[in-house]
């Protein structure tokens, strides 16, 4: 299995294998890919959860923002929406994405409605802290798989594994297009993983992710080459990238109330900045702030802009410009 110490090198290989060592052309549902099976590989630092390629153009709000959806416990389009306008297309009935929207099933699982991420808090803290079987299960048998179905669960499930005091995940994925989907799916998952290592008042260990069918579209296929023709480009910075502060589901609560009123239009920046919460998730906020900015297409202010921690605004000036 290969291993990695920041995403960005996952990711530049990963495009590098499918792109170029792929085992088979095929077109499932009418798209044409290029695919290898069973792929695995592991992140040995999942908080450089980062892409510095600046033709990549990560959209870090967007990916703080799908991450809090995850943790929200809900699948509604609403939300979501704000920060991926397109993806809208995928919602069967215009409201709500129980496919993608991984949230509703990680913490109100079936008929018990089941907070998965409680239980496996509860059981490596109270229960067996060596445990092999605390496991967040997304895809269900249940899920319409047939082909007229545009949103089914590309993730099976993530596995925590406490280890020597450091928190492990390991996800399971059926799918994963390698060139959009694996860069939100890894930075959402090792997001998840620290939250839960904060809950557990640990370290985050390693990340580990295995995919069934991992591929590139064609449509993409010339992007990733132009990606992998200037490999060697990159914007990073010497700023370490921000940790997560202890936290739980009462943080995230009111990270997504304060949220609401950004969309609203009801908080300054003044008024995030003294919000009574750590500086990390202020920071996520000021990021939301600008997002709604862009979704009106205003100019962003500049001192909003240079609020922004340097680490974060060189993705967003990579991004906006």
């Amino acid at each position: 299995m290969s291993r990695f110490d920041t995403f960005d090198e996952l990711y530049l290989s990963t495009l590098e294998r499918v792109n170029h060592h792929y085992e088979f052309e095929n077109s499932p549902r009418g798209y044409f890919e290029r695919e290898i099976i069973g792929f695995s590989c592991k992140l040995t630092n999942p908080l450089s959860r980062y892409c510095f390629h600046p033709m990549r153009k990560q959209n870090i709000i967007f990916n703080y923002a799908e991450a809090l959806w995850y943790l929200s416990g809900k699948n509604d389009l609403e939300f979501i929406s704000r920060y991926a306008p397109s993806i809208a297309k995928y919602s069967a009935d215009g409201k709500t994405l129980p496919g993608t929207g991984y949230g509703l099933k990680l913490l109100h699982f079936g008929e018990s409605d089941l907070n998965q991420i409680s239980r496996a808090v509860d059981i490596i803290k109270n229960d067996d802290a060596d445990s092999k079987r605390v496991f967040l299960q997304i895809f269900s048998a249940d899920e319409d798989i047939y082909k007229t179905n545009i949103d089914v669960s590309c993730t099976l499930g993530l596995q925590l594994l406490l280890r020597a005091g450091k928190l492990h995940m390991v996800a399971y994925m059926r799918a994963n297009d390698a060139y959009i989907g694996m860069l939100g799916d890894i930075f959402s998952f090792t997001f998840i993983q620290e939250f839960i290592a904060s809950m557990l008042d640990c370290e985050v260990g390693q990340y580990t992710h295995n995919v069934g069918s991992i591929h590139i579209y064609q449509h993409n296929q010339k992007k990733v080459q132009s990606i992998l023709d200037n490999r060697f480009e990159t914007f990073e910075t010497t700023y370490p990238p921000p940790v997560m502060p202890k936290s739980d589901f009462s943080v995230i609560s009111k990270v997504l109330e304060y949220e609401k009123k950004i969309h609203h239009s009801e908080f300054s920046l003044d008024d995030i900045n003294q919000l009574p919460l750590d500086e990390y998730w202020i920071e996520i906020l000021r990021l939301f702030k600008v997002n709604d900015y862009l979704k009106n297409e205003k100019s962003v202010p500049d001192r909003l802009i240079e609020s922004i921690l340097p680490f974060h605004r060189s993705f967003l000036l990579n991004k906006i410009s």
